[in-house]
Order: C-alpha cells, then structure tokens, then sequence
C-alpha cells in the first residue's frame, strides 16, 4: 500500500500560516494586544508613556479603520469581521500579510509537493487568503463572546458606581479601569470621549454598531432616553442588566438544546470530505481508472455541489435565531 504525504503536507502548511499570520500579530503589537490579559491594552498603552489623546486617537484609528477601507482589492470580503475582531493591522497591512503568506505557501508546496505550477499558485493564494479569514473570523468570535460575557458585570459596576454617588461619566471610568478586554478598552475609548466633550450615548450607539451587539444597543438606548427624558439611571441599568443576564442564560440554553444536531450536522457535512482526503493518503491512485473518461470532471462539480448545497442547509437547519 502507498501512503501519500501530499494531503498531509497541505495541511501542515495551513497551520503554519494560521501560526505566521498570529506571530506576527503579536511580534508587532506586543502581548498587550491578547484579550487573555487582565489589564486592558489602553491602560497598557499609557503605563508605557503614551499620553491620554496619543493613545484615544491610536485606539479610535484601529477601532475604525477596516470598514473605511471596503474599496480594497480582496478586503471587502474580511472589513466587518477584522472591525468586529478590532484587528489592530491597518488594511492595507493586512492585504500585505495575505500577499506574503501565499508567498510562504508557494514556497512551502513548492518544496513539499509536486503539484503543478498552476495548481501551487491556486492553492497557495487561497491558503493566504483564506488563511487570513480564518485567522480574523476567529478573533471576532473570541472578542464578541468575551464582550457578551463581561457587559452584564459592567453594567452592574455602574450601578454600584452611580449609587454611591459617582457621576455617570466616573462609572464610565471605573469600568474602563476595572474590566480586562475587549470591554475595558472600549469603554476606555468612551470615558475619553466624553472627557473631550462627545456625548457618552453617541459613543455607546458607535461602539454597539462597530461590534454589532444588540444588548449594547439596549444600553445606549437607556442612556440617551435618561439624558433627554431624566429618570433614576441607576435602576434603569440595575433592570437592563438584568434583562442582559436573561437573554445570555436562554441563549446558552439555546445553545445547549441545538448542540447535538450542530455536531450531527458538522459531522454529515465533513465526513465526505474527510473520506476522500483518507482514500488520497491511503491509496492516492484509487482514481487512476476513471479520471481520464469525459464524465469524471462532470461528476466531479456535481458530488462538490451538492456536498456544498448539503452544508449550507445542515447550517440552516441548526441554525436557531432568539
């Protein structure tokens, strides 16, 4: 039996540019930019030196710069994952790191495979590429999760911060010194902003839209009507928050209840895959006698369609909105 190393080795490059692309993220940007840090990376920034507005204007620039830049070749299809992940790269740096992963790909198929030239250079951007998305879609992920889990504790923060006597705009510092990331530093943003004169329920109503969390909207909407309307804020947020730790037990319940058929659908959906990358190891001419007849590319397209018409539906199916 011949064992081919070809689909092993493409997957070893993949996850050396999942591990390059996150080198240099942090090699750049230093340990401070991990949301695993207990201090925030704006109060990072100005035990470093940093004066208040240098930092304010840093984190504004690397909290708005993606959505700004759609008009990128190839960075459209990443801006609204890279805002969310708050990817600190500047687009045009993050298209330059795409270019030189498919150059290390190239390289790395060049050397490992046998692949034909055009085959290399397909494979090579798409792992650069795609390497990329991956890497962004991840960060976002992690950074909304951790969002959602901090926002009620922060919210509770202000109500004890306001009940004691502080001023809104205070309780707004105390949690952008209090809370870790990525909350800390958002809302590190927002005290500055309103130290400067910006109205703290239009900085919420930005924040709640770059990150794209309703609770946030939720709680901009109680600022701005206790502004404008007057009432006790502190029982206002004591109830949103409230409210904050409802919707995140039923979705975890939610979650919890639609976890099987999620696995049961992942599962279906790779199994096919993972059978043929098994039979390409395991027996890499397992094809020969059929490849080179006029119905095998045909065929080919249609079993690949429908493999992906079967993910999009297993992903509806278990997909369950509250």
């Amino acid at each position: 039996m011949i064992i081919s190393p070809t689909p092993i080795i493409y997957g070893l490059i993949f996850v050396a540019v999942l591990l390059l692309v996150e080198g240099i993220y942090l090699l750049v940007f230093g340990k401070s930019i991990s949301l695993n840090n207990k201090v925030n990376r704006r109060l990072a920034l100005l035990e470093k030196g940093g004066r208040r507005e240098e930092v304010l204007e840093q984190l504004r620039k690397e909290a708005n710069q993606h959505m700004r830049a759609k008009g990128i070749p190839l960075y459209s299809i990443l801006a609204s994952k890279a805002q969310k992940g708050n990817i600190a790269f500047s687009p045009p740096a993050l298209v330059g790191i795409m270019v030189l992963l498919s150059i290390v790909a190239f390289f790395g198929l060049t050397l490992g495979t046998q692949a034909a030239l055009a085959v290399r250079i397909a494979i090579s951007i798409f792992m650069g590429v795609g390497g990329v998305y991956f890497w962004v879609n991840g960060k976002a992920k992690k950074r909304i999760k951790l969002a959602e889990e901090q926002l009620p504790d922060a919210v509770e923060l202000m109500v004890r911060s306001l009940r004691v006597g502080h001023p809104f705009a205070s309780a707004i510092q105390i949690v952008a010194r209090e809370v870790p990331d990525p909350l800390g530093s958002e809302f590190g943003i927002i005290a500055d902003e309103a130290a400067y004169g910006r109205n703290v329920a239009d900085s919420l109503r930005d924040l709640a839209e770059r990150m794209d969390m309703q609770d946030l909207r939720f709680l901009a909407v109680a600022v701005s009507i206790q502004q404008t309307s007057g009432g006790n804020l502190a029982e206002v947020l004591e109830g949103l928050s409230k409210v904050i730790r409802s919707r995140f037990r039923l979705f975890r319940r939610v979650r919890a209840i639609t976890a099987e058929p999620k696995w049961s659908g992942v599962f279906l959906s790779g199994f096919p895959i993972a059978v043929l990358v098994v039979i390409q190891v395991v027996a890499p001419n397992y094809y020969d006698a059929v490849k080179e007849t006029p119905a095998f590319i045909p065929a080919a397209v249609i079993v690949f369609a429908l493999l992906g018409m079967n993910m999009l539906f297993m992903k509806i199916m278990t997909t369950i909105r509250v």
